[in-house]
Parts: structure tokens; C-alpha cells; sequence
């Protein structure tokens, strides 16, 4: 038979002893960062005798970063650390038992009658080959009821990821011992579902965190702390620009701090399950001010042929006084607004960094169904060698039944050390830096607006 369809017979067949469910943890800490790291402190009572001991730590994470572990128990020292992660598994126990002798058992199907060899294992490569007297048999998938019996489980396969420490102590006795480590596999983000209201100009706000945990391995009832930052490992942190704030905050939240980071964490112990999603709710508001707005940007004066459709923006901020009043951690926000039988349907998302108390915070939800802008540049001509002159016109149009106000940005006024100068304007426009400014151009319901402007540029 092929050996992937052997090894679903090989469990039940096992001689050594089953495989334990219980962690083997003691009482667990764990400390889960935004960027697929955690800390993880297990404290355990262990009957260390006197002298040089090897002690193992079944339960520990698969991705632990062997480097990073840290014992610590009294009157003890460590001398040596090894990381087991050959998992028991029926291939690994076939491939280990390469060279060793087992017990073939096959049933005859008519008779239901048992025999017995024993083999030497030859070979497990994509198939199992044996060595029974003086024949060499391959296993056959040929539905033949057959299993295995190993004499035992190589000291060398571990049912879960086991770490063995060699320590020397200066006494025995049953005491607590520290083992803590950094690993993989784990991380957290914040997803909030906000309700908008547009005609109060509010919306309620649910915050969730999400925990995964890929490690491989289950921590049971943790107390769990989340930290809401981005700490540099290996010299490298993964900052990501698009945050979404419009203006950074200056006020301080009311929340615990870890140097430069904020901690959050969970109310009760709980436990993260492997291969498990979970999670807590950290925020809930109701009412907060909010707007919608209509946005616009457009590339070094250039034109668009077609008409384009404006960025549906919600305004809003995480001040304590008219706003959502927490240091908000990065994550996803999911819009909602309640259709005319009520019901909440949603009308989009975006992602938010890490975000101050006080900040206020602008995220395109989708693009305008009805608001649409159209960019032309009507004459671009050159006044010099290094001088050019263009002319703009946005055509603006509302198909809504209210009147609407665009921010009309004009981007790539600093494009290749342009030194842009604007000439004239048919309504003021706002700096933001060298590169950008910003009309305000209301535009009536079922109607249209135009802005002109005048620019002259190096290039």
C-alpha cells in the first residue's frame, strides 16, 4: 500500500504509550504583540533533585525562539537547552524506525485470522520497503486489513513540542521554576464596528480584539495581556504609513503603558486555543460625533477624460470629549449605516495605525455613487526656458437630491522641484504643504460647480 495511506492505520497500532492531551503548563502568562510575536511565561513546581538533572517542558510552543528562553529557579543553574519539535507522527515514527525491526500484523479477509512477522524497516521514502526473511516486500495499498506494531516511540519523537533542560542544583526539593521565552505564531489586531448615523451626525463603536494563534500548541486559562505598539525585532518593525489621521492627537489615554507602547488587558484568564481565532470586546461607544464628506485628489495637473467619482470619507476622532475617548490600536474599521426597514447594511472599511488619544481620523469607505469630478487642463504653455504655465478647470457634478461639499485636492505642486506658483484662482484654495492645496467647493443638489486655477511651474 502507498504510505500515505498506511499511516492512517499506524495510530491505533502503536505499542508505546498514547498520546497525552494535557499541556503539561503551569501557571501561564502570555504577553502577545501586533506583529506575530509573544512572550510567554509558564511557571511550573518541579521536583528538582540535587546535582545535574535534565528536566523537560512539555507544552511549550512550536515556534519558540530557542534563543530567547530564560530559566530561572531558586538554588538552580542551567548548563544546557535542547528544543524538540520532531512531532510524533505515523510517517516520523516510520521514518525513524528506518534500520529497526516491528511486527507486520495482516488479516486474512475471509477467515479474519491474524498473522505475524517481523520486518526490518529498509526504507520510507514515499513508501515503505521491508526486509522479512530473505524477501524485500514494499507495502501495497491493496485495502488488506494490515497493521504495524513498534516496539516503542524513539526517544528522539515527541508527541508535542518538548523542551529539556539540563540543570545543576545545589539542593533537592519540589519548588516554582520561571520558564519564559519569545515565539511566533501569535498575534493580535483591533476590528471595530461602527454604526454611523448620517443624518445625526453620530455613529456607535464596538471594538474587538482578534487573537490568532498558529503555535501549534493550546495555552490553557492565560492570563493575557495585549500590547498595542510595534517593537523592533531583529532591528526591523513593521510600520506601515497609511494610517488614516488627519491631525495626531496630544492627549494622554487612560490606560496602563509599557515604555512607549499601551497595554490592554483582558478582564479574566482565558484560553487560546491552536489554530483558534478569538475575540474580546475592549470598546464600546455610543454616539460619538461623526461626518461624512466627499474627497477628491488629483494626480500633477493632469487630466481625465471621463468623469471620476469622489471618495466617500467618515470624519471622526478619539478625543475624550466628542470622540471615541481611547488610544485606538491599529486594525480594521467596518462602516454600517441602517437601510430604510432598519436594518444595518454595510458600506465599507479601512485600516487604522496605531492612533493617539485626540486624533482626528479620515477613512474612505467606497467611492460616491453621485459626486463625480472631472480634472481638465485647458492650456499648458511655456513661458521660458524653465517656466510653464497651465490652466485647470474642475467640472464638478451632484446627482444627490442635498447639497454636498468636495475637498478638491490638487496634488504634485512640488512634482520635480516644480516651485509651483499659483497665478489665479477662481475660489481660495488652502496650503496644505509645497505639494498639495485644497478647495471647499459646495456643490448644490441636482446640480454642478467649476473651479479654475492657474499655475506656473518650473517644469
Amino acid at each position: 500500500m502507498r504510505f500515505l495511506a498506511f499511516t492512517g492505520i499506524l495510530l491505533a497500532s502503536i505499542a508505546s504509550p498514547a498520546i497525552s492531551q494535557s499541556s503539561g503548563q503551569g501557571e501561564i502568562s502570555v504577553t502577545i504583540y501586533n506583529n506575530n510575536l509573544a512572550l510567554v511565561q509558564d511557571i511550573r513546581r518541579l521536583n528538582i533533585p540535587s546535582g545535574r538533572s535534565v528536566q523537560t517542558f512539555p507544552g511549550v510552543s512550536g515556534q519558540i525562539r530557542a534563543e530567547t528562553v530564560g530559566f530561572n529557579a531558586d538554588d538552580t543553574g542551567i548548563i544546557e537547552q535542547n528544543f524538540d519539535y520532531d512531532l510524533l507522527s505515523p510517517q516520523k515514527l516510520m521514518e525513524k524506525a528506518v534500520g529497526e525491526t516491528v511486527t507486520i500484523v495482516r488479516i486474512n479477509p475471509a477467515t479474519g485470522k491474524e498473522t505475524s512477522e517481523r520486518a526490518k524497516v529498509l526504507a520510507a521514502n514515499g513508501g515503505v520497503v521491508l526486509q522479512i526473511g530473505s524477501r524485500i516486500e514494499v507495502l501495497r495499498d491493496d485495502r488488506l486489513p494490515t497493521r504495524v506494531i513498534f516496539d516503542k516511540v524513539p526517544n528522539n519523537l515527541r508527541a508535542r513540542p518538548t523542551l529539556s533542560v539540563t540543570l545543576n542544583s545545589s539542593r533537592s526539593g519540589t519548588r516554582p521554576a520561571q520558564l519564559s521565552y519569545l515565539t511566533g505564531g501569535m498575534g493580535w489586531k483591533a476590528d471595530y464596528v461602527a454604526l454611523f448615523d448620517e443624518a445625526k451626525g453620530r455613529m456607535d463603536v464596538q471594538g474587538w480584539v482578534t487573537l490568532t494563534n498558529s503555535t501549534g500548541t493550546t495555552f490553557d486559562n492565560a492570563k493575557t495581556l495585549l500590547v498595542a505598539g510595534t517593537p523592533s525585532v531583529n532591528g526591523q518593525s513593521n510600520y506601515d504609513p497609511r494610517n488614516n489621521i488627519r491631525r495626531a492627537g496630544t492627549e494622554s489615554a487612560d490606560r496602563e503603558a509599557l515604555g512607549d507602547f499601551y497595554l490592554y488587558p483582558l478582564a479574566t484568564r482565558t484560553t487560546i486555543a491552536n489554530a483558534q481565532t478569538k475575540q474580546v470586546s475592549f470598546l464600546d461607544v455610543m454616539g460619538a460625533p461623526a461626518q461624512k464628506t466627499y474627497e477628491f485628489a488629483n494626480r500633477w495637473l493632469g487630466s481625465q477624460t471621463e468623469p471620476q467619482s469622489a471618495d466617500t470619507v467618515l470624519e471622526f476622532s478619539s478625543s475624550k470629549e466628542g470622540g471615541l475617548g481611547d488610544a485606538l490600536p491599529a486594525g480594521t474599521v467596518r462602516v454600517y449605516m441602517k437601510d430604510a426597514s432598519g436594518q444595518p447594511q454595510f458600506i465599507g472599511e479601512n485600516n487604522i495605525g496605531h492612533t493617539p488619544m485626540g486624533s482626528e481620523l479620515g477613512l474612505k469607505t467606497g467611492e460616491a455613487f453621485d459626486v463625480k469630478i472631472k480634472p481638465t487642463v485647458t492650456e499648458r504653455r511655456r513661458l521660458s526656458p524653465s517656466k510653464w504655465r497651465t490652466s485647470m478647470t474642475y467640472e464638478l457634478s451632484n446627482a444627490r437630491p442635498g447639497a454636498v461639499t468636495v475637498s478638491l485636492i490638487q496634488n504634485g505642486l512640488d512634482f520635480y522641484w516644480a516651485d509651483t506658483r499659483i497665478v489665479s484662482e477662481s475660489m481660495a484654495s488652502t496650503r496644505r504643504s509645497s505639494d498639495t492645496i485644497v478647495w471647499k467647493v459646495p456643490v448644490p443638489a441636482n446640480g454642478q460647480a467649476t473651479v479654475t486655477a492657474v499655475f506656473e511651474t518650473r517644469f
